[in-house]
């Protein structure tokens, strides 16, 4: 009897790298199920997509794969959809009235069972209505062991809580990720060297908020303390601490910061906006004032340190004044990373019910001006950087071409500015030390020396 034929299953994800954390999670149970995984859903068996529903935008791409997968299925070329992760959680039966080619949904406690829910959807019949499993949050955070990593193999995210409590008024991700599950230390230790033992020389800290580490423990860990042993036990050469929360950053993660490798000079800082009234509004729990004092903490104790922040633009309420502040702010803070988004009503939200909306195109037209500002000011940030000496790591080919993408500590995978190698000068994963020879755009360009680096 001729041996069954392993099934083909293919993945695409989306959204944040805690979403990726998901889908390495994803694609090992499927291969440990005995699916035959690929990266390709032209061909697959079933095509499982990892969908993100943090603002509309998000939606509107995830709408987009799934439609362009059920064309896939239209044509022959793929048997079954599965659509899973927080859209999935989120809008559960909506998605199949958006999407008839849909065969199953799969909210976020069904991850690690996604295997039986790709071999239900092989199954289905053409008169069986779709699945929809979607149940209540996980209760605890998920166990992110035993991942196929989808990185390159020389970085890797380790998430070290899920869901949030801040309940920010603009943000539906309590409702889609549910509150506050910190990992045990000891499970966010396994993790990291398991990771480490994988090839894996920067860990990039990720969650929802990672300041609010062990807040819902009750056994007195906290960040600090996770970093301090994740310093000494992880095996690690650099760890990078993301998805901070200027309310909860405390003196002694900035020590942390301050005593240096392995934890490198940078820190992501989501300020969301400057001025009290907007910051009030969204829930903040912090002010201005509060912003500057952290700042001049962080940039004291850690000289040299790159700070990454993100701002809302059009929030309700959003005066002409009230701009005008946070694009002065920008302008006299000179931040090393900036991200702006549009600000997006979402159902659900405290911020999508208050008065004074700002109108579409006026959010438009500020965020461009925004965009505009942070471009410039990135721009004199990488020609301040040309003839410095620094160390970098080597993540691949970059997009332009004939380089190789690098970074040094202050710039994080996927998001932040990179430092351009020619072609041939190292392989990936290695550390090469550099001199700056010029800037390109928001990166720099970099040849290979064998002086010491200055950082």
């Amino acid at each position: 009897m001729a041996e069954a034929r392993q099934p083909i299953a293919a993945l695409v994800s989306l959204g944040c790298p805690k979403n990726l954390v998901d889908s390495e999670r994803m694609l090992a149970g499927l291969a440990l199920a005995g699916f035959a995984v690929t990266n390709s859903p032209d061909g697959a068996d079933v095509a499982v997509v990892n969908t993100c529903a943090f603002i509309d935008l998000a939606r509107a791409e995830t709408d987009e794969a799934i439609e362009e997968l059920e064309a896939l299925k239209r044509a022959g070329r793929l048997g079954r959809i599965v659509v899973a992760g927080c859209m999935a959680q989120r809008d559960g039966p909506a998605v199949l009235a958006r999407h008839a080619g849909v065969d199953a949904v799969a909210g976020l406690a069904e991850r690690d069972a996604l295997a039986d829910v790709c071999r239900a959807a092989l199954a289905r019949s053409a008169k069986q209505a779709p699945a929809v499993r979607v149940g209540p949050f996980p209760a605890a955070a998920p166990d992110d062991r035993e991942r196929l990593r989808l990185t390159p193999r020389h970085y890797a995210y380790l998430r070290i809580t899920e869901g949030c409590d801040n309940r920010c008024a603009y943000c539906a991700i309590p409702a889609i990720r549910g509150p506050l599950r910190s990992k045990s230390p000891d499970a966010v230790l396994a993790e990291a060297q398991e990771l480490v033992a994988d090839g894996a020389r920067e860990l990039v800290l990720v969650g929802q908020d990672t300041t609010a580490f062990g807040r819902d423990r009750g056994d007195g860990w906290n960040l600090a303390r996770l970093l301090a042993r994740l310093r000494r036990e992880s095996g690690a050469e650099w760890i990078r601490l993301m998805y901070t929360h200027p309310a909860s950053f405390t003196d002694d993660v900035i020590q942390e910061l301050a005593r240096g490798l392995p934890i490198v000079p940078y820190v992501d800082l989501p300020i969301q906006h400057i001025s009290d009234a907007i910051l009030a509004s969204m829930g903040r729990r912090i002010t201005r004032a509060g912003v500057e004092r952290l700042l001049g903490r962080l940039r004291e104790a850690v000289p040299g340190i790159a700070i990454r922040t993100t701002f809302i633009v059009g929030y309700p309420g959003e005066t002409g004044e009230a701009f005008e502040e946070l694009a002065d702010f920008l302008e006299k803070v000179r931040f090393d990373h900036v991200g702006s988004f549009l600000y997006s009503p979402e159902t659900g939200t405290r911020a999508a019910n208050l008065p004074d909306q700002v109108p579409p195109e006026v959010r438009r037209r500020r965020w461009d001006r925004l965009m505009r500002l942070s471009e410039r000011l990135a721009h004199e940030a990488a020609r301040r950087m040309v003839g410095r000496r620094i160390t970098v790591r080597v993540d691949g080919p970059a997009h332009a071409a004939g380089y190789l993408a690098a970074r040094h500590g202050g710039q994080a995978p996927e998001v932040d500015s990179v430092v351009l190698l020619p072609t041939g000068t190292a392989k990936q994963g290695d550390e090469v030390k550099v001199r700056i020879v010029a800037a390109k755009g928001y990166d720099t360009v970099a040849a290979a020396t064998d002086g010491d680096p200055e950082a």
